[in-house]
């Protein structure tokens, strides 16, 4: 890094500090201008549609997402905010996006936010539907080789890594370790949460750049019906635990055919953020691995009710609600293949999706940017967007043909070392779930299109009017 390019991120970060102090002077007058100020810094095609949204958000003090940020505000350790907000905001996305955008336009390949790892395949639980299970408890990324692929992933901009397993606080003490030695980044920990205790949220409150998302499935009946008995309690423990302490959290949930009514309700919103949970990120149940319960995928109704009932609570609930399969408006489709992130497995394969688990490439055996523009790599980034309904983004579940012409054509092999599938009959568990998605998901997105034209009509008009007001006022004033 030159120079000059030093001294901008350094007055940034001095920017950064001198903000969040600003803010907890009077964060309800302060937020919307330093919203603005983010807006003002953030390269351009930076997840624009999303800081639009936010700026609108801030400037409305009845929204729910003006609530959730001021709770934030209140309730969120203030050096762990600081924290946060700087890797998150200046490495991740100022500092990394554009350095994402020149490994992008030079090697004509996707190049990732976010890189999803598993530090080991060994789990404590056992839960219905999940493939970890079938990987067995005997493999795992030693602590240099998980800093190499960090060392590897800064280069090309990314400060973004998300832990998946197995169960990765299986292996929490390396993973502080992890956050102690790159702590310009921001690592994100799928859990179960019944291995958080004191000692591991007061090394977390020390470190200030690890946050759990901790699995929920509902109440106690549906989470430890999946999951096992007594694990509601144990995870339910572990959120008291991080609240105490002023820890940020969220939930992340899939959802099957069993639990659609219990997740959409009402009430399990309201619960959730009682508990003290900032997000909670919706996963549509996949039937990835041998052993998988396709069974539990959810009807297309039981899909629209998650599509409506989530964007109805982001008007009425302080908690940021994402749902993978059904918000692909709003990154564009498909993130997977590197685009917006990949995953390395506990034996070193790279998956183009944490669902999707065939490879070309070994980190222990490529560099990152060789696994980018391997030929599965390409392929992804290559036929993105899969399907231009957005309410239709996965090669796999609602684009099944698409999958298996990608891995026969690259030639990528399972990479579950256990019980290998073949993309043949990964997909042939999709193909009537994606003909019977496809006739609801088409009457949605052509709602949803006449919808955005209309506000897009009615945004010019009110372009229009403001300009012409603004055009008399100046007149006005110059005749003056």
């Amino acid at each position: 890094m030159g120079i000059m390019a030093s001294a901008k991120n350094a007055l940034i970060s001095a920017g950064i500090n001198g903000a969040i102090k600003y803010l907890e002077k009077d964060p309800e007058k302060n937020v919307p201008k330093i919203v603005d100020w983010v807006n003002r810094f953030s390269p351009e095609n930076s997840f624009k549609t999303q800081r639009e949204y936010m700026t609108q958000i801030v400037n409305d003090p009845d929204s729910a997402w003006y609530q959730l940020v001021m709770d934030i505000m209140h309730t969120v350790d203030a050096d762990i905010m600081k924290t946060i907000f700087t890797n998150f905001f200046m490495n991740a996305n100022l500092i990394g996006w554009k350095r994402q955008e020149e490994i992008r336009q030079k090697y004509n390949c996707n190049a990732p936010w976010a890189i999803l790892l598993d530090p080991t395949s060994a789990c404590n639980l056992h839960c219905t539907g999940c493939w970890a299970a079938e990987y067995g408890n005997k493999l795992n990324l030693s602590l240099d080789e998980i800093n190499d692929i960090i060392r590897q992933g800064k280069e090309i901009g990314t400060y973004m890594y998300i832990y998946t397993g197995g169960e990765p606080l299986v292996r929490k003490k390396d993973l502080i370790k992890i956050c102690e030695q790159n702590s310009d980044c921001i690592f994100l920990s799928f859990t179960n949460g019944t291995l958080i205790d004191e000692e591991f949220a007061d090394e977390m409150l020390r470190v200030k750049n690890f946050v759990p998302a901790i699995s929920n499935e509902g109440f106690a009946e549906a989470t430890d019906g999946r999951r096992g008995d007594g694990v509601f309690e144990k995870s339910r423990r572990a959120m008291e635990i991080l609240k105490e302490r002023k820890l940020p959290f969220g939930i992340s949930c899939a959802y099957t055919r069993d639990n659609v009514p219990v997740v959409s309700s009402e009430e399990y919103f309201d619960q959730i953020i009682s508990w003290g949970a900032k997000f909670i990120w919706f996963f549509h149940l996949m039937p990835t691995g041998m052993k998988a319960a396709p069974e539990l995928m959810p009807t297309p109704e039981q899909r629209t009710m998650m599509y409506e009932k989530i964007r109805s609570y982001r008007g009425t609930k302080p908690i940021f609600a994402m749902d993978f399969q059904n918000d692909g408006e709003y990154v564009g489709g498909c993130i997977a293949g590197g685009r917006r992130f990949f995953h390395i497995n506990a034996n070193g394969d790279c998956d183009p999706c944490v669902f999707v688990h065939y490879s070309d490439s070994n980190i222990r055996e490529k560099t990152l940017l060789e696994v980018l523009t391997s030929p599965l790599f390409r392929a992804y980034h290559d036929g993105q967007p899969f399907n231009d309904n957005m309410l239709r983004p996965c090669p796999m579940l609602e684009n099944p043909e698409k999958l298996q012409e990608i891995i026969k054509r690259t030639g990528a092999k399972s990479t579950d070392l256990e019980a290998p599938e073949t993309v043949e009959h990964l997909c042939g568990k999709c193909a009537e779930y994606a003909k019977n998605w496809k006739p609801v998901a088409d009457k949605l997105w052509a709602e949803e299109e006449k919808v955005k034209a209309e506000n897009k009509t009615i945004k010019e008009k009110l372009d229009e009017q403001k300009a012409l007001r603004d055009e008399i006022e100046a007149k006005r004033a110059q005749a003056s």
